[in-house]
């Protein structure tokens, strides 16, 4: 029987301890899509405690909380940090299985040196453990980075921000870490949810443009794409809850804007034919500039309409979209790639069932710019476990190339989460170790840690001009 996260957790082959101690292990990070905060990062913000730093936006750790009953004010409530962590450390035991076990006790083991396990009996002495390191003065958000050996940061980043905290941070001689902007329209294209056209009232303010229709939408959020070029941009994200391709003539398309700024309601239709004219416009200014293009798709967001009323979106109430859109995303690179509008594009479904059919997809639109044009993204939110991620690397290694794959991702809000990226290496170093002690590969030491280490970094490195 093996010990609880020794150094060789999750590595049961020869070959998989040899790929993640010797090639894996100390490879840079690069979190090309995340949602930290840029200000944080510049002013080097430091934590009072762990709930400040773990708990706070936390939506993993919320479920989990819930899932067991906690009250909400232990949660998001007005409950102090020190009651809000004994509540997770009530849950965190009975989380056997699940992803946030091993993330929480491998981000106590490599940021605060902590070996133990932590529970109801063992949560005062983490509580004023970390209290202590935190209270130290080496775990402000930069020594992290750094300590996590990071070496570039994507932020999402909404096309109305002035960007200011990526200016501060480049021209900053004291971070070493690059931190871009990556550019999330989601806001702009979601005509057909509350709250557009107070937005499409501040783009056109910031933008300097009055938006009025199809054209003057697109020259706003041309000049937004701008504004984020010229401060570091390198890649977009769109989120969407399902894919969409509708078709529509300019004149139809001007009159659904027109009647959504008047607050009108717009049909399913009409919003997939304006969301549809937007993404190929972006997508095109995306290929001028060399920029990444990246689509997740497949969420339902907000099923719980009380809690929404209450607390909010993004509050951790979302689930795995019925939906599939196989189809539309079909159509929507067959256009872009017959229209020379394709850009380097990651494919990101919440649905674990669209493995294979990405994999088969993408494999008809690749193009020679760059290996692996397009990407199915690493597993995303709810797949983000072992068995996810598993899933979605044999698929990717049985229909595509996994030698190509730019690698893991945090998509987090914890400056923690670099702890998800050695969870990854490690899952891909026992995937492969097992291929290899199985005779399904060379026992070529060379060839095999070449692959670990573009997987790891040097792909994401050459796929994001870095």
């Amino acid at each position: 029987m093996q010990k609880f996260l020794t150094d060789d957790f999750l590595l049961s082959t020869p070959a998989a301890k040899m790929l993640y101690k010797d090639y894996a292990s100390n490879m840079p990070i690069i979190d090309y899509h995340c949602h930290v905060s840029p200000k944080e990062i510049y002013e080097d913000k430091h934590f009072e405690n762990i709930t400040e730093l773990w708990l706070s936006g936390d939506h993993y750790k919320w479920r989990l909380m819930r899932s067991n009953g906690v009250d909400e004010r232990y949660i998001t409530g007005d409950a102090s940090d020190y009651e809000k962590f004994c509540k997770f450390a009530q849950v965190l035991p009975k989380a056997i299985g699940n992803p946030m076990y091993h993330w929480c006790h491998l981000e106590l083991k490599n940021y605060f040196g902590y070996d133990g396990v932590l529970c109801p009996e063992t949560a005062d002495e983490v509580w004023e453990h970390c209290k202590n390191k935190l209270l130290g003065g080496n775990m402000s958000v930069r020594s992290i980075i750094k300590k996590s050996n990071v070496v570039f940061v994507g932020t999402t980043d909404d096309p109305i921000d002035s960007l200011e905290y990526h200016r501060l941070i480049a021209d900053d001689p004291t971070i070493d870490t690059v931190v871009a902007p990556s550019f999330r329209p989601d806001k702009a294209l979601n005509i057909d949810k509350a709250g557009w056209r107070e937005y499409i009232e501040k783009l056109s303010q910031v933008s300097e443009i009055d938006i009025c229709d199809m054209n003057s939408l697109k020259k706003a959020l041309g000049a937004r794409i701008e504004h984020f070029a010229e401060n570091g941009c390198r890649a977009s994200d769109h989120g969407l809850d399902r894919m969409v391709y509708a078709d529509m003539s300019l004149q139809e398309l001007d009159s659904v804007i027109a009647k959504a700024l008047d607050g009108s309601p717009v049909s399913e239709q009409e919003a997939e034919a304006v969301k549809t004219e937007l993404l190929v416009f972006c997508a095109e200014q995306y290929v001028r500039l060399g920029w990444v293009m990246q689509l997740h798709y497949n969420c339902m967001r907000n099923p719980n309409s009380t809690m929404l009323g209450k607390l909010g979106p993004d509050t951790g109430f979302d689930c795995i979209g019925p939906h599939n859109g196989s189809r539309a995303l079909a159509q929507l690179l067959d256009r872009l790639y017959r229209e020379n509008k394709l850009p380097r594009t990651v494919l990101y479904s919440l649905d674990p069932a669209d493995n294979a059919f990405i994999d088969t997809l993408m494999g008809a639109f690749q193009g020679t710019e760059v290996p692996g044009k397009i990407q199915h993204g690493s597993a995303w939110w709810f797949n983000d476990n072992k068995q996810g991620m598993r899933d979605q690397l044999v698929s990717l290694a049985n229909l595509g190339l996994l030698g190509n794959f730019i690698g893991m991702l945090t998509d987090s809000r914890s400056f923690l989460s670099y702890t998800r990226h050695e969870y990854f290496r490690r899952i891909l170093c026992a995937i492969i170790g097992e291929w290899v002690e199985n005779g399904e590969y060379p026992n070529d030491k060379e060839a095999l840690g070449t692959i670990v280490k573009d997987i790891c970094y040097g792909n994401a490195c050459r796929y994001f001009g870095l």
